[in-house]
């Protein structure tokens, strides 16, 4: 579509060597951001590298704002018909409008600068670059983060393994819109207008730059580079757009691109674009052109220039220089675009969870904990859906646990959770009767932390945990592509019962264990009920299975795997056995029960966790850096399933409402702990 060497002007009758003159201008739009369009032109007349020659918008510029010589015209139309001729003609206009425009002045032969969005659709996108092909033209799309000289660095990161290998991509973006932003235009916040496509939601218009920044960084530039795009979708605003959305795109090179993004915050800040690596991270502030780099070595922080699209597009004229965001670069942001256009209408977030901020047009709705969930979306390469904030869509791959007609719990079976976080089933939520929520699952700290439920590291040197994997010889955790995923084969679900059969397989889908799972649930009182998890494992083939951590693996204190509960923010927290108290007191102890007793979201609940065998496993128990309890299978030695020996495990968890004297803890312990 491009030639290198300087090519003659259309529309004007003779040819002329575009290389011995400015190029003459048209802007398209000259309120909103066609006002920094004029103030860049103004530059470049005043470098000689362009001559704005016309201008055209419903609404005129106020006076003395141009030049007495620059054509003023109510559309691109009439100013086409008046012999204006432009070379280039870019284009600000309200996004139903790019199409059209960018057809009519490419059909002029003129060069096109078009703001993003590009187009509102797949098939605009597609007749406009069949068009552009046609004629010969450039078009340049004005995603102008994309001039950064950080995606340099940035390519450069990655072709030198300095991050080692990429783990996947992610954009986060928490920006403020008022009432009044949505009140600016008919077209504003809408899905369409007047039959005709429009798509204004927050992904692809207030932060498509964070959207095509990520993807640039990703490697996804063409249509076809793009396999996969998911899309969950919400709004806040009385819009028919999205203005909260967690996208994920998987390359064709097998990336995955995730983009957590919201209108809804409590406080705009600066939007990013995360490159994350096995050996570190680096962040790109894409708005101010900074790079924090984060390795084993320190972080460093480095900032850069960024290139001007329309001077750029005014070089490849003259001398062929490549396109920075050519027309062609946007169709991986045009397979999104799609993808949102097509998805269902955004979920409303019920007004529970959103409280509205200032009055009138400046008010604003500030969705509760968006900033932590857009963490997390990012860190899990998850979806709202499958994060479960609340307020998002329900999933349908769970199993509600009922008692007395109310849901106490909720068991996922996991498949959606991504490879490097091991998938597995897990219970989460789990409540008390009255509904305070004691467990947690993709907290920020720890994203593979899954709610309740078993996980092993270790597993013949597979890790079914998720994380990063702890070994002797590298004194260290590194991320491994060693993850596996633990998966159902069958489920029998039986009034306060479930019956389960499940497959542990390595990351090549070779089986390494069966497992036989029970899990069943009963009222113990009017405040509290019980929760009890039995699992054998037996080895899918021949041969032992070594069951390890990384205690077993050399990190002192590190035994964790086997059942393990996170648990969600405590404060006031309380943790005892009979014989000893406290994180330290406890971790690495063996006693017949362990109570944790705290404030979630300032309400008191006491969970007693109960094991069920004579299996001396010790605890393990953390609060200062994140709240969990888990009983250590493999606490500083490796331990071995056979065939003729499987491993079998039993716990009962008490959930109570409230906090419970010593007394009654060990009256509690003593009667609802099984022989």
């Amino acid at each position: 579509m491009l030639d290198s060497a300087p090519r003659l002007t259309h529309g004007s009758g003779y040819p002329v060597d575009e290389s011995t003159r400015v190029a003459r201008v048209a802007l398209v739009g000259v309120h909103g951001y066609g006002a920094s369009h004029l103030e860049n032109l103004r530059k470049l007349e005043n470098d000689g590298a362009a001559r704005l020659v016309a201008v055209a918008d419903p609404r005129p510029p106020a006076a003395g704002t141009l030049g007495a010589d620059v054509g003023v015209f109510a559309n691109l139309e009439d100013l086409l018909a008046s012999g204006a001729a432009p070379d280039v003609v870019v284009i600000a206009a309200p996004i139903q409008a790019h199409a059209p425009l960018a057809l009519m002045a490419i059909e002029a032969g003129a060069d096109v600068y078009v703001e993003k969005p590009p187009v509102a659709s797949m098939e605009q996108y597609n007749s406009l670059l069949a068009a552009a092909e046609k004629a010969g033209v450039a078009v340049q799309t004005g995603f102008q983060s994309l001039g950064s000289a950080a995606l340099d660095r940035l390519d450069d990161l990655v072709a030198t393994g300095t991050l080692g290998s990429v783990r996947g991509v992610s954009a986060q973006g928490a920006w403020v819109r008022t009432r009044g932003y949505f009140a600016r235009s008919r077209w504003a916040g809408k899905r369409t207008l007047d039959g005709v496509d429009v798509v204004d939601g927050v992904a692809t218009n207030p932060l498509a730059h964070a959207v095509a920044t990520a993807l640039r960084v990703a490697g996804a530039r063409e249509a076809s580079d793009v396999a996969t795009v998911e899309t969950d979708l919400y709004r806040a605003h009385d819009i028919e757009c999205d203005d909260t959305s967690a996208i994920r795109v998987r390359t064709a090179s097998g990336t995955v691109v995730t983009l957590a993004l919201t209108l809804c915050a409590a406080e705009q800040t600066r939007p990013s674009v995360t490159l994350h690596g096995t050996q570190g991270t680096a962040v790109l502030y894409y708005t101010e052109d900074e790079l924090v780099i984060t390795t084993s070595e320190g972080t460093a922080t480095e900032r850069f220039g960024r290139a001007d699209l329309l001077t750029n597009l005014l070089e490849q004229r003259v001398h062929g220089t490549a396109l920075i965001s050519p027309l062609a670069s946007s169709g991986a942001f045009m397979r999104v675009l799609d993808a949102v256009r097509l998805a269902p209408p955004p979920h409303p977030i019920d007004s529970a969870y959103v409280t509205w901020t200032g009055e009138g047009a400046d008010a604003h709705p500030v969705v509760h904990g968006i900033e932590d969930l857009l963490q997390r979306t990012c860190l899990a390469q998850a979806t709202f859906r499958e994060l479960d904030p609340g307020w998002a869509r329900p999933s349908s791959s769970s199993v509600p646990l009922v008692l007395d007609g109310g849901e106490v719990g909720s068991y996922r079976d996991g498949t959606d959770v991504a490879p490097f976080l091991s998938p597995r089933p897990y219970l989460h939520p789990v409540t008390t009767r009255a509904g305070v929520v004691v467990s947690d699952h993709f907290p920020a700290d720890h994203v593979w932390h899954l709610g309740a439920g078993i996980a092993v590291q270790d597993v013949n040197g597979t890790n079914l945990w998720g994380g990063r994997t702890y070994r002797r010889e590298e004194q260290g955790y590194v991320w491994r592509p060693d993850h596996g995923r633990i998966s159902r084969t069958a489920l029998a679900h039986h009034g306060d019962s479930l019956e389960e059969t499940l497959r542990w397989s390595g990351p090549d889908g070779t089986a390494l264990l069966h497992e036989a799972r029970h899990i069943s649930w009963r009222t113990v009182n009017d405040a509290a009920w019980a929760l009890t998890i039995d699992f054998a494992l037996t080895p899918a083939g021949e041969g032992t299975v070594t069951l390890g951590s990384p205690g077993s693996n050399g990190r002192d204190g590190g035994g964790y795997g086997g059942f393990f509960w996170r648990l969600p923010a405590c404060e006031n927290t309380s943790i005892t056995t009979a014989d000893a108290s406290g994180e330290a007191g406890v971790h690495g102890t063996v006693s017949d029960w362990l109570c944790w007793q705290g404030s979630f979201t300032g309400r008191p609940a006491t969970l007693l966790f109960l094991p069920n065998d004579n299996a001396p496993d010790p605890w393990f128990v953390r609060s200062e850096g994140y709240p969990g309890v888990g009983l250590a299978l493999a606490w500083d030695r490796p331990v071995s399933v056979t065939r003729s020996i499987p491993l079998t495990r039993s716990v009962t968890v008490l959930i109570a409402d409230g906090a419970l004297d010593p007394d009654a803890v060990r009256i509690l312990a003593a009667h609802e702990r099984h022989p």
